[in-house]
């Protein structure tokens, strides 16, 4: 069995329930607020180690209490933190969240999660990796060394797996290092200049990361599940119903479990069906950590039907 290994951002979730987002120069009342742990990288770590997989965690945090707090989070769903560093020139990454009847606006402030070098993270991936693990990681950190490491953990025998999002610079060099990359409808226009509403739309997307480069690209459909370009052939995941209570963390869930189940050697197809179970489990709770389903919670939903 491999091991996952996150590079990513970790962030502070302050989020918010509203009935209807404000207009510009507009005050509306709210409901709810939380602070949670969060951050896309973070997130998807959490998934992936509450499936039972040896996962670690690259990346950085402030020498602040939302930076303590993050890393005692991912330490306590088993995740390992030694390569977690701690930086007192940046305050950790914040992101603010307006959650409206299920959907939600998040503005993020990437802070410590942009000071990170490629040379420290490829330290890190020396350190950590054999050949066969699993690489993931998303652009909420420093591009540039975003881009550099993906290229060097190709290089150095990794299974890589890009999350595009968000969506965001030149990715056409680096897309021939990456064998799987996942993206919703929104960063897919934005790399591809195509809306994917239907299977024409969709197979165009498809067609268009497959010419870049991609091995494997993923388009996430929210409601409508997800699509796949597997060897040629388009692998077509439905959606798992849920109520819909809170959709942040939603992809990150899919994103962690698809990368927990690649680790442990179930074929992508299979891995993006107990994915799919998850991120829709992962609406039911508000906040993204906390909603992070165990193996046990998603097989369950499995084979009830995915319907609960």
């Amino acid at each position: 069995m491999s091991k996952v290994i996150v590079f990513g951002s970790l962030n502070m979730d302050l989020s918010v329930e509203c009935e209807r987002v404000p207009e510009a120069g507009e005050t509306v009342h709210g409901t709810g607020f939380l602070t949670n742990p969060g951050g896309k990288g973070a997130n998807q770590a959490y998934a992936a180690s509450r499936m039972g997989i040896e996962t670690y965690m690259v990346g950085a945090v402030g020498d602040d209490a939302f930076g303590s707090r993050l890393v005692r989070s991912l330490g306590s769903a088993g995740v390992s933190c030694d390569y977690l560093y701690v930086r007192d020139t940046a305050p950790t990454g914040t992101a603010t969240i307006l959650r409206c009847h299920g959907e939600n606006r998040i503005v993020v402030d990437a802070g410590a999660n942009a000071v990170l070098t490629s040379d420290e993270v490829c330290a890190a991936l020396d350190d950590i990796s054999e050949p066969g693990d699993i690489f993931l990681t998303q652009l909420e950190c420093d591009f540039s060394t975003t881009v550099d490491a993906l290229a060097y953990a190709r290089e150095t025998g990794l299974y890589t797996i890009l999350n595009a999002a968000p969506a965001c610079g030149d990715l056409t060099s680096i897309y021939p290092a990456v064998d799987l990359l996942c993206v919703n409808e929104t960063e897919c226009e934005a790399l591809t200049g195509v809306l994917p509403v239907d299977e024409t739309s969709i197979l165009k997307a498809l067609v268009v990361f497959s010419s870049l480069g991609v091995s494997t690209p993923v388009i996430t459909l929210g409601p409508r599940g997800s699509v796949a370009f597997i060897a040629e052939d388009v692998v077509v995941v439905p959606p798992r119903k849920v109520e819909m209570i809170d959709s942040t963390g939603a992809g990150d869930a899919y994103l962690g479990v698809l990368a927990a189940e690649l680790a442990s050697e179930l074929d992508i197809a299979d891995g993006l069906i107990v994915a799919s179970s998850a991120g829709a489990l992962a609406c039911r709770t508000v906040g993204a950590q906390q909603s992070m389903p165990t193996r046990g919670q998603v097989e369950a939903f499995m084979r009830c039907g995915g319907e609960r």
